[in-house]
């Protein structure tokens, strides 16, 4: 059996260290913010509320620690600057992760926050410490409005944050997630009502924060938490500068399944094998930002992205090209039956529809992109051996990985690699002409044949005119009849445990790496991308296989 959930996410080395770290400082502000408002002598009206009044202002210091807080992970550009020096220090590829545990604590310390509140207006009313009903406090004063406020922005970011809104309607979690410019402008005017106070009635001033700091005895924490807003604010206007660079759309092949590949060209672009971007075409939205994969390598004289046609974005833009369901379908009925392979000036390649408008009549979109920015598979090269991992269209960032080891292999400069091992996870055949061309051109380029092993695995149920297409074709054949590479097709589910037992045995022995010997370390990074289930499966067989002699390491690309 694999490990509980519990112990994955709370007791393992690296998630227990977090966990003291993250919730200690929580309740360690907590615990201060309870502390300060029940110690405090000009506050002895307010704490006449005993109980509910000490846990509003320790849950109210937490939440203005994690609005903060929840900016920093956001600072896509100098994440990407530091996260090459300071990777070892902190877990930069995981900054979404990081992202949602301050929002999970967020959604708790609110409701913590906004009960306790809701049972200090009904004592100020029942009590009449102040000559105002719980209502008035609700919705006349800045504290209640700008709490309220808040709350409903809460309801409708977390509601669409869900894993499935954003694969289906990505433009619904863009648009929402975006209301947090609101948020945080509540957030740093939340306090301006004066609600904690020595005396009976607000010291208000004209100036900001809009109250007078000598009766009105709040945190103060504005201060602090703005400065993450003000620079995330001045990132975003960076970036925006960025994406207005001259860029061109110059060419858009289309290839089975549906998956489309824009060629950009953008000479103030630069990039490393395996980081992505955003892309926006403005005739179809002029405030939508999807993430993409960097699919060519930093040798190329363009920057290519792969779209699979899937959601409202995609299928949009597949309609705008003209290669919309229809001409998909027809594409992969005809890929299915093996036809998918053409053979032109005797090069061997996936067919696909290529829409160039010097060519052809048809007009191509303006384009905007932004970034790069970092991801796991950018340390491929500080590894003794690179195991690559893409299921479906999870396999672009490999493609921009696997063309810059072939170009720095023409040059000699494979850094600490030594052996590379790619695995390809297709639930359908036409998918595997997506990068057909580029594995047919890396395979037949390797002068080791024990440099990279290319392992594809086809998992859908073969129907009875595929089983005799393959069975006809592979009989004596030097080529794979689906992929016409050297590499046979597998099919099923790999058996990843199995793997990577076997891997480590054949280190360990000295079979694997050419003069290895069992008295070093052998370094094994994994870089992973697809779904979370195939994830979990992968990292767990990484940890299983680890010991003295072979480090397995894991690591999975989030946008």
């Amino acid at each position: 059996m694999g490990e509980s959930w519990f112990h994955r996410e709370f007791l393992t080395p690296r998630r227990l260290c977090f966990n003291v770290l993250f919730y200690g400082a929580h309740f360690a502000f907590f615990a201060y913010g309870w502390w300060s408002q029940a110690t405090n002598t000009r506050l002895a009206g307010l704490n006449s509320l005993k109980f509910s009044v000490w846990t509003s202002r320790g849950a109210g210091l937490v939440l203005a620690f994690d609005g903060g807080l929840i900016l920093v992970p956001m600072l896509r550009n100098i994440i990407r600057v530091v996260r090459p020096k300071l990777a070892w220090l902190f877990p930069a590829d995981e900054n979404i992760w990081f992202h949602r545990q301050v929002a999970y604590s967020m959604a708790f310390w609110a409701m913590v926050h906004t009960t306790a509140h809701y049972v200090n207006f009904i004592n100020v009313e029942r009590t009449q410490i102040r000559k105002q009903t719980a209502l008035q406090i609700h919705y006349t004063q800045p504290g209640g409005i700008t709490g309220h406020f808040m709350l409903l922005i809460m309801v409708l970011m977390y509601s669409t944050a869900h894993y499935k809104i954003r694969k289906q309607a990505f433009e619904v979690f863009w648009y929402t997630h975006h209301l947090a410019f609101f948020f945080m402008l509540g957030l740093y005017t939340h306090a301006t009502g004066c609600f904690v106070r020595d005396s009976v009635d607000p010291d208000f001033q004209a100036t900001f924060p809009f109250y007078n700091t000598e009766h009105c005895l709040g945190y103060l924490s504005w201060r602090f938490t703005i400065w993450p807003g003000i620079i995330y604010f001045g990132e975003r206007v960076w970036r925006e500068i960025r994406a207005r660079r001259a860029t061109r759309l110059s060419k858009v092949l289309v290839h089975p399944s549906g998956a489309m590949e824009l060629r950009i060209v953008k000479p103030s672009f630069k990039y490393t094998a395996g980081q992505w971007l955003f892309i926006q075409i403005p005739e179809l939205s002029r405030w939508q930002w999807h993430p993409f994969t960097i699919t060519s390598a930093p040798e190329d004289p363009y920057v290519s992205i792969h779209i699979r046609q899937v959601g409202d974005f995609t299928h949009a833009l597949g309609d705008r090209l003209g290669v919309g369901p229809s001409v998909v379908a027809a594409m992969t009925s005809a890929a299915m039956k093996g036809s998918e392979k053409d053979s032109k000036d005797g090069i061997s390649r996936g067919d696909f529809v290529e829409l160039d408008p010097t060519i052809s009549s048809i007009t191509l979109p303006q384009v905007r992109i932004d970034g790069p920015y970092g991801a796991p598979a950018e340390d491929v090269f500080k590894n003794e051996v690179a195991v690559l991992i893409g299921a479906g269209i999870g396999v672009t960032p490999f493609a921009s990985i696997l063309k810059h080891i072939w170009y720095r292999q023409k040059k000699g400069k494979l850094g600490s690699l030594r052996r590379v091992e790619f695995f390809w996870v297709c639930r359908d055949a036409p998918s595997f002409g997506w990068f057909q061309s580029l594995l047919q051109e890396v395979e037949a380029a390797q002068a080791d044949p024990n440099f990279l092993r290319i392992n594809i695995y086809l998992t859908q149920k073969i129907g009875e005119d595929m089983l005799w297409n393959i069975a006809v074709n592979d009989a004596g054949a030097e080529y794979d009849p689906l992929t016409l590479l050297r590499s046979r097709t597998m099919f099923g589910r790999p058996d990843w445990k199995s793997i990577y037992a076997q891997m480590r045995q054949a280190i360990e022995a000295g079979q694997y790496l050419p003069g290895a010997t069992s008295q070093l370390k052998t370094k094994v990074g994994t870089y992973f991308c697809g779904p979370g289930v195939l994830a979990k499966a992968i990292k767990e067989a990484t940890v299983a296989s680890s010991n003295a002699n072979v480090d397995f390491l894991f690591a999975k690309e989030h946008f």
